[in-house]
């Protein structure tokens, strides 16, 4: 793995022990929406009662995992597996401490270690804009679905048009978010790259745009808080 990615992860390693808390400050608690409603419309998308494998990639300390689990079950859903890959060993040692019926493995979103067509559902929530090569991730995911499986993706995208929140929301991660961010984790670094690595992103539509190349068809799109956040679920065809 390059220089680059192996940066991202030894930040995301620095800040592990109070990335959950960060996140609740800086979103002031709105992410939990966000991941809620992307759960419960992949399941309504996926229309299954019997799910046997979800894979949270880039999980993190595995907040998404435990909405999967938890809508799985309020839905009545049965879910046998779900498996959390992540490059940071720090943040799967806390998602473990938090989930203890779930498998973990340390992996890079570009090698997955997992088998072909095994997979029902494959998510990466805050993650792919810290893949460095999205090819490979993307080719990686359509690899591991089976047919008619879903990828769910939920991403700060780049703005796509000015609007009158955009020079409110430009100013609040650019001058405020590293601010608390140094402040609630103690690194200020590793805040100041998140409004970075948003600039220096995707939009929305070149985004699916990439999916598409990839060969996944795009079934369900959605921008929250001002296209703050976008939720994109696309199907292995």
């Amino acid at each position: 793995m390059n220089k680059e990615q192996n940066k991202i992860v030894a930040m995301f390693d620095i800040i592990a022990k109070r990335y959950d808390i960060s996140n609740r400050v800086l979103s002031m608690g709105i992410d939990k929406s966000w991941r809620n409603k992307a759960v419960r419309k992949t399941y309504k998308l996926y229309d299954k009662d019997n799910i046997n494998h979800i894979v949270d990639v880039a999980c993190g300390t595995g907040d998404l995992m435990i909405y999967w689990q938890k809508i799985a079950n309020n839905l009545n859903i049965k879910l046998h597996k779900i498996t959390g890959i992540d490059p940071s060993s720090k943040m799967i040692d806390i998602a473990k401490q938090k989930i203890k019926d779930a498998n973990f493995t340390k992996a890079f979103a570009q090698n997955l270690p997992i088998e072909n067509n095994t997979v029902d559902i494959v998510s990466i929530a805050y993650g792919i804009r810290n893949v460095v090569n999205r090819a490979e991730a993307f080719s990686e995911f359509y690899r591991v679905l089976k047919v008619e499986g879903l990828l769910t993706i939920l991403e700060f995208t780049k703005d796509e048009k000015k609007f009158w929140f955009s020079s409110i929301k430009k100013f609040y991660m650019t001058n405020i978010m590293p601010l608390v961010g140094k402040i609630v984790s103690g690194n200020s670094e590793a805040y100041k790259y998140l409004p970075d690595s948003i600039k220096q992103f995707v939009t929305s539509k070149q985004l699916q745009g990439e999916l598409e190349k990839a060969g996944f068809k795009i079934v369900f799109v959605q921008d929250y808080s001002f296209d703050m956040n976008t939720t994109i679920i696309a199907k292995k065809v």
